[in-house]
């Protein structure tokens, strides 16, 4: 399936909404997007409306990706780092497929279109995302050209006794 992206895309009701709903579809398959499940819509509204915040004040930029019939299929956001010091370098956040697409190469495509999209930033030399452990996303990353540059034990508790490393991952885009 080939997905249309769309990078700082009109936020509308229905963009809104689709994001929502893949963000609890996503979720509720075991993605690692920030929940755990079981989750619903009103579980998932307040972490989109901070991103759409972020947005609206000029912090965080959207890549939409969407299927043949217009419904959202993949997203991500990349966020600027407010360190002065630290200003060549953006955040790769909430990076979701749509479950139905997984393992179709939609994944590779949407991390390839936010490496496109951050190239056009000015001054932004590479993308840093954090992923979590005993899923084997570092994996899928490295394969798209992402370095684990830092890993701490534990630092993600999915729930009592069930705690996974944090992984920060690097991918410098020249």
């Amino acid at each position: 399936m080939t997905l249309t992206f769309t990078f700082d895309p009109v936020v509308d009701p229905a963009l809104r909404d689709g994001i929502a709903e893949m963000w609890t579809e996503v979720s509720n398959a075991g993605g690692a997007v920030g929940f755990v499940p079981p989750v619903t819509l009103d579980d998932i509204r307040p972490a989109l409306v901070k991103h759409l915040v972020a947005m609206a004040e000029g912090r965080h930029r959207l890549l939409v990706g969407r299927d043949e019939g217009g419904a959202v299929a993949a997203a991500a956001f990349l966020a600027f780092n407010p360190h002065q010091l630290m200003k060549h370098w953006v955040y790769a956040y909430t990076v979701m497929v749509s479950p139905a697409l997984q393992g179709r190469g939609a994944g590779r495509a949407l991390m390839a279109a936010l490496a496109d999209a951050a190239r056009t930033l000015e001054g932004v030399e590479a993308v840093v995302l954090e992923c979590r452990g005993g899923l084997g996303l570092e994996h899928f990353y490295a394969a798209c050209g992402y370095k684990e540059v830092g890993r701490i034990p534990g630092a993600i508790r999915v729930a009592p006794g069930d705690d996974r490393d944090g992984i920060t991952m690097l991918l410098p885009l020249h």
